[in-house]
Parts: structure tokens; sequence; C-alpha cells
């Protein structure tokens, strides 16, 4: 662990190449982010997985998803979810708690059970983004609700049952992204809300939540910091540490996304500087790849400890 660099990366295809098993072997990042493109059928995937934990000689090796379902499912290629969104949950919720209680532990325990046994051990969920009307549908029925009270509680039932059943979670995209009017992944968003209606709405979605990560918001709170996405902002990752008491590890969201206006030696340098702890870097490309993992310091204590927190989760 003490020889990994601080990044999380993306791979090309279904299974490594040479260059990507160099590159691993020389960079040590702390984990490997997986999307639909490397995701063909079971035992592709698990042929995958160990192939990575074998070459880091770490049976815990984290390797993370984006599984939430709905319109983000990388399974989508072995199960079919599109109807089972954050919205569904979140209406089942006001509507009948009982039901919601069972069906929501079903899924998350049929979800975690295909993760584990394909070797995934972190899944980015639970988003904690309020639902807006007339914003950026990026977001959309991911979000639970416009209710920060009931996104809050969903939030810590998803963390707490994932992290039952061994699956780590990251809550995102911290501290909000619903206001957003533009996708990240295309342009930079900007939030021109108050600092006192975020910390009663957006930010309050947030707060004392007990997973082990959190990925931050390629946004800008121009009342905050005009400047800055909240990746690359000491001021808002203060708030993230000090008012939303966020006390684990801090991820940037994709640092080849377009809302990251620098080049990606200058994109990895500010999030470090801001105060993130792990950067992700998702496309798959090699160069891009080597830039980052170039300007990309060794784990430190802080994650060193936190990692061996997550990993006793893991059965």
């Amino acid at each position: 662990m003490i020889n990994r660099l601080s990044f999380i990366t993306g791979i090309k295809s279904t299974k490594l190449n040479s260059l990507e098993i160099n590159f691993l072997k020389k960079y040590q990042p702390w984990g490997i982010i997986l999307f639909s493109r490397n995701l063909q059928n079971f035992n592709q995937i698990k042929d995958l997985t160990n192939h990575i934990k074998k070459i880091f000689k770490d049976k815990n090796y984290p390797i993370l998803i984006d599984q939430e379902c709905g319109r983000v499912n990388r399974l989508n290629k072995l199960i079919s979810l599109d109807n089972l969104t954050s919205e569904y949950f979140g209406k089942l919720f006001t509507q009948d708690k009982k039901q919601f209680n069972i069906f929501y532990k079903l899924f998350i325990d049929q979800i975690s059970h295909v993760l584990a046994k394909l070797g995934i051990n972190i899944n980015t969920l639970p988003v904690l983004d309020l639902r807006y009307k007339g914003c950026s549908n990026v977001i959309g029925n991911r979000s639970f609700s416009k209710n920060p009270r009931i996104v809050s509680e969903i939030g810590n039932l998803c963390i707490k049952n994932f992290t039952k059943n061994s699956i780590g979670t990251i809550i995102k995209h911290i501290p909000g992204h619903g206001l957003a009017k533009v996708d990240s992944h295309l342009f930079t968003p900007t939030i021109n809300k108050s600092i006192s209606y975020l910390k009663k709405n957006d930010f309050k979605a947030f707060k004392y939540k007990n997973s082990f990560f959190a990925m931050t918001a390629h946004v800008i709170f121009s009342k905050i910091d005009p400047l800055n996405t909240v990746t690359h902002s000491k001021k808002m990752i203060t708030i993230i540490r000090d008012h939303i008491k966020f006390k684990n590890l801090l991820i940037s969201d994709d640092l080849s996304m377009k809302s990251l206006k620098y080049s990606t030696r200058n994109n990895t340098i500010k999030a470090f500087k801001a105060g993130c702890d792990l950067v992700l870097h998702c496309n798959g490309n090699l160069k891009e790849m080597n830039i980052v993992a170039e300007n990309t310091p060794k784990v430190n204590s802080f994650i060193i400890k936190k990692t061996s927190e997550f990993y006793k989760i893991l059965s």
C-alpha cells in the first residue's frame, strides 16, 4: 500500500493490454474503475478483476463501478434495471415506507451479491444531489427527491446496507450538483445560490454521512468561490470538511470531464492542492493516464489509515 499513488484510473477494454500492465506495475494506482466498455460477460469480468488483484497481490484491491441502476447501469450487458431509478425509490419512500424498506434492501442485497461475485468492492452511490425542476437532466431521476431530509435518510440506508454487504460506497456529487443548469461532463456549471440557502438544502443532504468515500462536484458555487469548481477549491473543500463534516477519503470526479478547463497536468495538481485525497481519471487514454500518474503523490498516512478501515469491511 505505501508505494501506491493517490489516483484511480480507468482502462481501455475488456482485458488489460501489455502497456496497461506495465503502467499499473510502474505507477501502482490506488484503485481502478470499470465502465461498460470493460464489461462483457460474467466470466470475462471475473477474469479481469482477478488479473488486476493478482498484479497488486491484493485480494482487497479497490475496484470501482458506477452501478446506480436506472440509466447509470454499467452492467447493462448482464442485468436490466431500467425502472429501478433513485426517483422510483424516493417516491416509494414517501408513499409506503414499509414496502420501501423491503424493496430497497432487496435491491441493495442483489446488487451487492452480483458485485461481490464479480470481484468489485466499491459502488459509486448514493447520488445525494437534490432534484430541481429546470436544471440539467444529468442528475434528473438519479436523485431520490427535492427534499434534503428524504435524500439524506435514503442515503444513510444505502451506505449502511452496502457496507453490511462488504461493498464500499462513494457519496456524490459533494456538496451538491442538483442546481447545475448544464452537464459538467460537457460544460462548467455555475450555481449562484447564497451559502445560507445551500446549507439548508443541497449541503444538508450530504451532512454526517458515514461513507468511506465521497466524490466532488465539478461545479462552481459563485457566492463562495467564483473562480474554481469544488474539485479545485480550497474554500469548498473546507466547507465539505468543516460544515458537512465529511471525514473520510475525498475523490475528485473524473479529471477528463470538460468542466475542468486546465490541462490534464494542471487539473491533477490543482485537485490535490485544493484538498482532494485521491483523483479519478476514467477515459483509459494511456497518454493522459501517464500525465496524471506523474503528477500524483504517493498515498499518505491518512489515505493508508482510511483504506485499511475500508478493507476491514471486506469479506
